[in-house]
């Protein structure tokens, strides 16, 4: 569970107070706070956490003001490599269609799970990697070095072959007011 407070001074009591209350909350329901992972941080200080695969901190945005940043964990971004080129060791010798084959769905599940927060320059990582590994799949197959940037555009790669392509970020949409006509 993350509970998030503004850190400004008049809010200090409110600190407290959400810590008294929560204590108060799971006592009722009996379940005990594991101390040894429970933790208060300040973002204003730089510290950051993670949860759920990501890491948090507070960023100073372009128009100079902070505002929380949450991005995948290096350690998650890490593991995907790791699975993905195990893929691609056990295919080898296979046609190219059977590694896009299996790395598609790792790929989706992974970006779906990962692309709300602020992960646009991991997923330019994660996809340039993916693409260097097909194209150095594909020469290897044709007995060949390099990696065919001349032979190959980038377009042929994902719509010929179907190797996935869709890294773009979810923003939550904001709330608008509708207006109601009169008489509704």
């Amino acid at each position: 569970m993350v509970i998030l407070i503004d850190s400004h001074p008049r809010n200090d009591w409110l600190m407290r107070a959400v810590d008294k209350r929560l204590r108060e909350e799971l006592a009722k329901l009996r379940v005990e706070i594991n101390e040894d992972k429970s933790r208060t941080i300040d973002l204003s200080k730089g510290e950051s956490f993670a949860f759920l695969g990501f890491d948090y901190r507070r960023v100073l945005g372009r128009n100079q003001k902070w505002r929380p940043q949450f991005v995948p964990k290096m350690k998650k971004r890490t593991a995907l490599f790791a699975k993905l080129r195990e893929v691609f060791r056990q295919h080898v010798s296979q046609p190219v269609g059977g590694v896009i084959e299996e790395i598609n769905p790792i790929l989706r599940g992974w970006v779906n799970y990962y692309r709300i927060g602020h992960s646009g320059r991991c997923f330019s990582k994660i996809r340039d990697w993916v693409e260097t590994k097909i194209r150095r799949h594909l020469m290897r197959s044709r007995l060949r070095k390099g990696y065919g940037w001349k032979r190959w555009s980038s377009e042929w790669i994902y719509r010929r072959l179907g190797l996935y392509n869709d890294y773009r970020l979810r923003r939550p949409a904001l709330a608008k007011a509708v207006p109601v006509p009169d008489g509704a």
